[in-house]
């Protein structure tokens, strides 16, 4: 798994921290517009050996990366709920409380959102306003006991994971990272959604550019030669 990734953030540009327990997070979206479900993943990893000989510790914990049902509807803000563009943000996150109650990641630099304000159940990633600002798009669990089954209330654009005691278990990781490198944490979001549009596109565009490669070849093959009757 850890080749997959590197591979991935050599092909969009994004870092890998290689220094010993110096946690990487990344989200996962997953290719599905289903609202209300936590059908994406969060991945962490670290280097547990050295710089010179890495030794790499990988999880993944299931999560959602879209804002609830209920938020869709009823959003906070008046522009729309807000929606995790996909992206390195690096440094923006940070131990502290979530919403005052308990240890969560939570924002500390700006990061970029989509606002979603059509007020519907359906996620709309292409047509809201993109902002970006600190607006408490946080690292958080669902209900604090067992695994939660439906979203609703639990994000308004939150990263929340799924189960208790993987984000209990998260939360001692990034306990172990602070107490190494500072209480800074980089958080990247993949959009399986996007990257699965953008395959599209290329095939498309291939099929388009090998169809009139080879209706040109067969254009010029089959023209007849011009015939000339001498009288």
């Amino acid at each position: 798994m850890i080749k997959e990734v590197k591979k991935l953030a050599k092909e969009k540009g994004f870092v890998i921290y290689e220094k010993p327990y110096y946690l990487n997070i990344w989200g996962f979206r997953a290719n599905s517009q289903t609202p209300n479900s936590f059908d994406d993943e969060i991945h962490v990893f670290t280097n547990i050996g050295t710089e010179r000989r890495p030794k790499w510790a990988y999880w993944v914990f299931k999560c959602t990366t879209d804002p609830g049902t209920y938020w869709l509807k009823n959003p906070m803000n008046p522009q729309g709920t807000a929606i995790l563009n996909p992206g390195q943000y690096v440094d923006a996150y940070q131990l502290g409380l979530h919403r005052g109650k308990y240890r969560a990641l939570v924002q500390r630099g700006a990061v970029s959102v989509t606002r979603d304000y059509n007020r519907n159940a359906i996620l709309d990633f292409n047509n809201g306003r993109t902002v970006k600002g600190i607006y408490g798009i946080n690292i958080h669990r669902a209900s604090q006991v067992g695994t939660t089954l439906v979203v609703d209330k639990y994000s308004a654009g939150c990263q929340v994971f799924k189960n208790v005691k993987d984000f209990d278990f998260f939360i001692k990781l990034c306990e172990l990272h602070r107490n190494f490198h500072g209480n800074k944490f980089t958080y990247t979001l993949v959009d399986k959604r996007m990257e699965h549009r953008e395959n599209l596109k290329m095939i498309a565009v291939g099929g388009v550019l090998i169809g009139l490669i080879v209706g040109g070849f067969f254009l010029v093959s089959n023209d007849e030669p011009t015939k000339t009757i001498d009288k």
